[in-house]
């Protein structure tokens, strides 16, 4: 059926990390996805690494599609809608992961009454443990939602949030990669200092992240619950949270992802 056509614009990180991800669940089959990317040799490479059709012509790509999902980095949008925006119907779908670019943006420049969804998916995405918000623009409604939801889920986890919150979202999921990354890397370097060697730092550090991130979410255990569980009095692990908080790392975690936030909304207003 027609409708089940998926058309993924954008064949990077995000687009291939869905492709594989659509195609390995069974959701949709190779003959249901079609790939767009103005690189020559990108189009080469995922038609023969998935076998599906790719294409460097994005109004090719879209054709027949029931969703469509826009993969460019937020610099190639406004390019990418003009190529395709008059040739959207309001029987597509449009899911746009570009971020901080709102549905009023992508709607000036599409064809009237178009459903779009707006998405924030994040890094984890390319292993299919990603973290996803999603929202409707003006003329998206539930099923619009739901078909979005479905369809990013086979990335990881999908929250419905109102586009209010985005920024909000792009602050602690979008960027939220980077921080955990930061504090493995401080962590991987207090081991080094401490005489581990960095291989074996490296694997202390990221399998406790990866550990303790599981316990969070499959047991549901509250991060206070599990903190306390671990910090035993007159212990070790209390020396170590007196000094985090006497350097403040609460407070810095709080003002960072407000800046980060704060820029969310200024690239939303193009600044």
């Amino acid at each position: 059926m027609a409708e089940r056509k998926v058309a993924i614009l954008g064949g990077g990180r995000i687009g291939e990390a869905l492709l594989s991800g659509l195609l390995s669940s069974g959701w949709r089959g190779v003959d249901e996805i079609a790939v767009g990317d103005r690189r020559e040799e990108r189009v080469a490479e995922l038609a023969d690494r998935y076998r599906i059709a790719a294409t460097s012509s994005n109004p090719d790509a879209i054709s027949g599609a029931g969703l469509v999902v826009v993969a460019v980095k937020p610099q190639d949008i406004e390019e990418l809608l003009g190529e395709i925006g008059s040739l959207l119907t309001p029987r597509q779908t449009v899911v746009s992961v570009a971020a901080a670019i709102p549905t009023r943006f992508i709607e000036a420049r599409i064809a009237d009454s178009v459903p779009v969804v707006r998405a924030m998916p994040n890094s984890p995405a390319t292993v299919h443990e990603g973290m996803a918000g999603i929202c409707a623009g003006t003329h998206a409604g539930d099923e619009h939602l739901a078909l979005a939801e479905e369809a990013l889920s086979h990335l990881g986890r999908v929250v419905r949030v109102p586009e209010s919150w985005m920024d909000a979202v792009t602050a602690v999921s979008g960027s939220g990669p980077a921080y955990f990354a930061l504090l493995a890397e401080a962590m991987i370097e207090a081991g080094i200092l401490l005489g581990l060697s960095r291989e074996i730092s490296t694997t202390l550090v990221v399998q406790t992240m990866f550990g303790t991130a599981k316990q969070l979410r499959d047991e549901g255990m509250h991060p206070v619950e599990l903190r306390e569980a671990v910090t035993s009095p007159g212990g070790t692990t209390i020396a170590a949270i007196r000094e985090l908080e006497r350097a403040g790392v609460r407070a810095a975690f709080l003002n960072a992802i407000q800046a980060a936030m704060d820029r969310a909304r200024e690239l939303a207003e193009g600044g």
